[in-house]
């Protein structure tokens, strides 16, 4: 069915009207009942989010001279930041997200190697089976090779073939702190060695346990090393729409210097509109996203993020011990914060999901293994017992579930997980992500 503009514009109470009924479709997140998309601090939080951002709705970062004002707040964040990674002398830039914070990390990387470590063949980009796809996307756009090796019984990089896929060829090497499948920090102390024996670019990506693990570690809690004290580590990527608790739109990438951030630069002298010159991807930036993440930071600070952080993995704790009671199921790994994931030896994984919906929690699947995600946030400190009494009760239905009655999302996600051709799994989600983005009746 093909939409068209209105002959006349709606008036405003029809607009909204509308609006409130889409709205309405949602999921609602606001309850504690979803573990996944949204990281929830609490309504003063996004209170502050939300009237920073609209009081600079508008206002476009593409221009600094025009807007100082994000410009300083951009740099006050930057500043921030890169004190939270330890980096005395590290820079950086903000982004729409993390995604374009890997994709500029991978374009640097691979620029700063053509100068520094030029290669023969093609460019490789080295990384876990469980770094975030991003890194593959960012490849597949920049003309580099990923290499990607298994992780151990621990979810975490094995590192024996980590340092075997190594080639003369390896311009970037990848970890994560923490992954976004398991929850684990990858062993980059052991990375940073390597990247400096083998002259690597290596990336920390901290797009999910960026504004966490350093409150962590200021709450008291031991937190692997990962950041700019290890010396191999060139940048690092922090989502602030993450656990910094902004709306999303708001990521950045940090380097080491000021001298490897100009491999990311963008600048065009030649055009008769004037000189031409980005940091990142995007141009044009709304304002509202630098706002709103500056607000947040400010209201909180450094003691506000600590004791968020201290409920939230206090909360993951009485959850993965909470799992790990009830028969057949088991956390996979042990996870260092607030994400983990769960599986069943007994259970059809996927049923469990589905019984759970119909108990209105919204939790994520995984597949190789088949598992299901938590990302804890610190609204889940109010309903982790009730989700837990749930879980129980929807193990013991799940359980009843036979071919017959098994949900087709069920059945779908169990094929797409066991199809031993990855490329028909890929060209499936193709299909799909073709079909769903276009208008329907």
């Amino acid at each position: 069915m093909k939409f068209t503009l209105p002959e006349k514009g709606l008036p405003r109470e029809e607009l909204f009207r509308q609006l409130k009924n889409m709205h309405s479709l949602d999921s609602d997140w606001h309850k504690g009942r979803m573990f996944s998309l949204i990281y929830n601090a609490g309504m003063d939080v996004e209170n502050i989010a939300r009237d920073a951002y609209y009081e600079f709705m508008i206002e476009n970062a593409l221009s600094p001279f025009s807007f100082p004002s994000l410009l300083k707040m951009e740099n006050e964040i930057m500043s921030f930041i890169a004190s939270m990674f330890c980096g005395e002398d590290s820079v950086g830039s903000m982004t729409s997200g993390g995604s374009e914070s890997i994709l500029m990390a991978v374009k640097t990387a691979r620029d700063w190697a053509r100068q520094n470590k030029p290669v023969q063949g093609e460019p490789e980009l080295l990384m876990p089976v469980t770094a975030h796809p991003a890194f593959n996307k960012s490849a597949h756009y920049l003309g580099l090779k990923t290499v990607i090796v298994p992780v151990g019984a621990d979810f975490r990089v094995d590192m024996k073939a980590f340092k075997d896929a190594i080639t003369e060829n390896t311009v970037m090497m990848v970890g994560s702190a923490f992954t976004y499948p398991h929850g684990m920090i990858d062993p980059i102390e052991e990375m940073s060695a390597l990247a400096l024996n083998n002259n690597i670019w290596l990336h920390t990506d901290a797009c999910l346990g960026g504004f966490m693990l350093p409150f962590m570690e200021g709450a008291g809690y031991k937190v692997a090393l990962y950041d700019f004290r290890l010396d191999g580590v060139k940048s690092i990527s922090a989502d602030i729409h993450k656990y910094g608790y902004t709306p999303k739109g708001a990521s950045t990438i940090m380097y080491r210097s000021s001298e490897l951030r100009k491999y990311q630069i963008f600048a065009y002298a030649d055009w008769p509109g004037g000189v031409y010159g980005t940091p990142c991807v995007s141009g044009a930036r709304p304002g509202g996203a630098i706002a709103s993440a500056w607000a947040v930071m400010n209201y909180l600070g450094v003691e506000g993020y600590c004791a968020l952080a201290e409920k939230t993995v206090e909360t993951a704790k009485k959850l993965i011990d909470g799992i790990s009671r009830i028969p057949g199921l088991y956390i996979l790994g042990e996870p260092d914060a607030t994400v983990l994931s769960f599986g069943s030896d007994t259970i059809n994984i996927y049923d469990l999901q589905q019984v759970l919906k119909k108990m209105n929690w919204h939790i994520e699947s995984q597949h190789l293994p088949a598992c299901l995600h938590l990302t804890v946030s610190p609204i889940h400190a109010q309903t982790a017992d009730a989700f837990l009494d749930d879980l129980e009760a929807a193990c013991t239905e799940a359980a009843k579930v036979n071919d017959s009655t098994r949900a087709d999302d069920a059945v779908l996600y169990g094929i797409m997980g066991t199809l031993p051709d990855r490329k028909m799994a890929k060209d499936m989600a193709i299909e799909y992500l073709n079909d769903l983005y276009k208008p329907k009746q």
